[in-house]
């Protein structure tokens, strides 16, 4: 299937590993420029050089997410260096934790740099002839995985603000998705991580995959892709999950 998305510009932030390097690769392979941000000089310069070896032209910087003023600079200069903006990804987390650091952090950075970055990214998409948006959940926001932390609440506020995006923003053309992952496994990732520290919770979270296997993030990068691309323009306000079958609620 041709997405048509050759040509067209993204922004994805938390993107030199896992799913949000996985998302940035897959639309370079599409002919996407792309923009990318994570805290680490390092990682922003390995990345980028993986991007520009796919033939396309590519933005980095390194951004806190949390930090607003600078999210807002970057979306502004993203789109200023690669000539517009098609589509913005906002992938960027937290991370799991307990206590009130965590949940300032979940709220700054998942919820807060989502919402930050589609105010500065508005203006810049509705120029486009096909704009889109996706944010990154996750099945922590739709079942109960064993304890109650900040990041699970979160990004069911994420979810919720996308579908009230996915209406506002409709009026203007530009589509609002979310895309929920259930487990990711990938080198140095965290259920790598969960894997050498806590076997027992990564085998009984292993036996929940219906698939008999945790996701990769290429697999989660297809989803997003889709959903970000001219082939999905029908769809709006959905939360996609791309969890192997992990979930067992019947969604309606």
């Amino acid at each position: 299937m041709d997405l048509g998305l050759n040509g067209h510009k993204a922004i994805v932030t938390a993107a030199t590993r896992g799913i949000g390097l996985a998302i940035a690769q897959l639309l370079a392979d599409d002919g996407v420029d792309v923009a990318i941000c994570a805290r680490g000089e390092a990682g922003l310069e390995s990345a980028r050089k993986d991007l520009e070896a796919r033939g396309v032209s590519v933005f980095t910087k390194a951004v806190d997410v949390g930090e607003g003023e600078a999210l807002k600079a970057f979306v502004a200069e993203a789109a200023q260096a690669l000539g517009g903006l098609d589509c913005l990804v906002c992938n960027a987390s937290g991370g799991a934790g307990m206590g009130e650091a965590a949940w300032q952090a979940n709220f700054d950075i998942d919820l807060l740099g989502a919402a930050r970055s589609v105010e500065a990214a508005v203006p810049l998409l509705a120029e486009s002839d096909a704009p889109s948006i996706v944010f990154i959940g996750s099945t922590a926001a739709l079942e109960y995985l064993g304890v109650p932390q900040p990041y699970n609440a979160m990004k069911a506020a994420l979810i919720a603000h996308a579908n009230d995006l996915s209406q506002a923003l409709a009026p203007q053309g530009i589509r609002v998705n979310t895309v929920s992952p259930g487990p990711v496994f990938f080198e140095g990732g965290n259920w790598e991580m969960i894997q050498q520290s806590m076997p027992q919770i990564y085998e009984r979270a292993l036996a929940q995959c219906a698939l008999g296997r945790m996701g990769t993030p290429e697999e989660v990068a297809r989803a997003v892709v889709f959903l970000l691309s001219p082939a999905a323009s029908l769809i709006t306000g959905a939360n996609l999950v791309t969890d192997g079958g992990f979930t067992k609620r019947v969604g309606w």
